[in-house]
């Protein structure tokens, strides 16, 4: 079967932060601290289209704006030291991603620097911002609406697969069945009669452990659960998926990109493309 990648932009943008006329007229070398949840190589696309919006809108880099770039290589307990250190190094906005993770560490180091956000979780419902329309604070960004997809992702992938009555979740969350995301699976899976089957992962060990799990009680597919660590760690699920010959959807098209089998969710280059609006702003 050919791979397909299916990409759906799904946004909901909100702004919070008044518009600076004068930001290229200052003559000012204005630093953007980037925070990232996931690894460079990993992210490199993703600036790479940040720099181009930025590019689109007049700004040269070295001339009026400077990128100050921290990684948390997947380690979310060292997000919030990398975004003390953009503070201390007196950046004038910061640009958060990877995750609730990152964007709650901006947020904690400061109350004054504005942060966008690019985030496939729900702000509100992470407690980041008092709601789209008004999102308060210091913070303003953008959000792709990505638990409407879950269901739609274990569909698709039951309609490439036929015969398929048992599907693995891949998840961080140590607690999946506590949130919407899972509630829209289920639902999806008692529609289309399949059963699932939740597996935490939270470090390369546990990677592979739930592939032993999956093929143990006979998954015949599986979906992985939106996550910057899985992203970190694809070429080791993607490795283990064509190992197991297990059919796969994916909530990123990277995945899709190294050999994985679909796709289906926001398209993020275009997110962090956009971004640079909100840095302008």
């Amino acid at each position: 079967m050919n791979n397909l990648k299916v990409s759906l932009l799904t946004l909901c943008m909100f702004f919070g932060l008044s518009v600076n006329t004068e930001a290229q007229q200052t003559g000012k070398v204005h630093r953007i601290g980037l925070l990232m949840t996931a690894s460079p190589a990993a992210t490199a696309p993703l600036i790479g289209v940040f720099r181009q919006g930025l590019r689109e809108r007049g700004y040269v880099e070295g001339k009026n704006f400077a990128l100050e770039i921290r990684w948390g290589e997947g380690k979310l307990d060292r997000l919030s030291n990398l975004a003390a250190e953009l503070v201390h190094l007196k950046v004038d906005i910061f640009l958060a991603t990877g995750g609730s993770a990152a964007i709650r560490a901006a947020k904690k180091a400061t109350s004054t620097i504005p942060i966008v956000m690019v985030t496939g979780s729900d702000p509100v419902e992470s407690g980041l911002v008092a709601s789209l329309a008004h999102p308060g604070g210091n913070i303003t960004g953008m959000t792709s609406v990505t638990t409407e997809l879950i269901g739609k992702r274990l569909e698709l992938l039951l309609e490439a697969v036929a015969g398929v009555k048992r599907v693995a979740v891949l998840t961080v969350s140590p607690d999946l069945a506590a949130k919407d995301e899972y509630k829209e699976m289920e639902a999806a899976a008692r529609a289309l009669g399949v059963k699932l089957q939740i597996l935490r992962a939270r470090d390369s060990n546990a990677i592979d452990n739930a592939f032993l799990a999956m093929t143990k009680e006979r998954a015949a597919a599986f979906v992985v659960i939106p996550n910057p660590f899985f992203i970190q760690n694809r070429e080791r699920i993607l490795k283990h998926a064509a190992k197991n010959r297990l059919p796969s959807i994916y909530p990123d098209s990277v995945y899709v990109e190294n050999g994985g089998l679909m796709s289906y969710g926001a398209n993020y280059a275009d997110l962090f493309r956009r971004s640079a609006i909100y840095i302008d702003k």
